[in-house]
């Protein structure tokens, strides 16, 4: 997989990831009862709404440009640290413009990971996010097309989340329930894989074709 993608392409990305995430934001926020503050949807809400701003029609062409005003906007987001973590993944995905969509997201992860602690086995986004993208260059390392490599992400990002039911949170206000965080998938994880089924969705009405990869 060596094709960059088009400001327009990742822009129906995002309206795809939206779609998801309006349609489950109530999910998201029952989620959240079990160990936050129950705002996790509505958080995500807005930064979807942040995101598809930066992707209107009429604004610039240049996909750089929108995922930086995109991550500016969505830093902004009031709601916990899920918005700010984002806001730093699609920031950091726009210093890899120009390459393909997997160094892209790479790029973002790279500027996470530099910002939280956390990583896979701690009950957080990153159980979603990271094998989401380890799936992303697996699949470009064995010449997958975008939408092949979008869909075997978005499995991965749902398999992450899923597993998250089997971990104590050791992040945020939900380590210190401990044990009582079993049994119920983490939010953030869950959002992510959300995002990512959407990203599959939208790519693929891109580029007109079956949502079975």
């Amino acid at each position: 997989m060596s094709e960059c993608i088009t400001k327009d392409e990742f822009g129906r990305m995002v309206a795809g990831a939206a779609t998801e995430i309006r349609t489950k934001h109530v999910m998201l926020s029952e989620l959240d009862c079990a160990a936050g503050d129950g705002d996790h949807g509505a958080t995500m809400l807005r930064t979807m709404e942040k995101l598809e701003k930066a992707f209107a029609p009429g604004g610039s062409d240049d996909l750089k440009i929108c995922l930086k005003d995109a991550g500016w906007s969505v830093l902004g987001v009031d709601g916990g640290a899920s918005s700010s973590l984002l806001g730093v993944f699609f920031t950091g995905m726009a210093d890899a413009v120009g390459n393909d969509l997997t160094e892209m997201f790479e790029a973002g992860l790279a500027a996470l990971q530099k910002q939280t602690k956390a990583r896979p086995g701690d009950k957080t986004m990153m159980d979603a996010l990271v094998p989401a993208i380890n799936a992303l260059r697996s699949a470009a390392n064995g010449g997958k097309s975008v939408r092949e490599a979008l869909y075997d992400a978005a499995a991965a990002a749902r398999a992450g989340a899923d597993a998250t039911r089997n971990l104590q949170a050791r992040y945020g206000r939900a380590k210190f329930l401990g044990e009582k965080t079993l049994g119920h998938a983490d939010p953030g994880a869950t959002s992510i894989s959300f995002l990512f089924e959407g990203f599959y969705n939208g790519f693929t009405s891109v580029k007109g074709e079956s949502n079975n990869a």
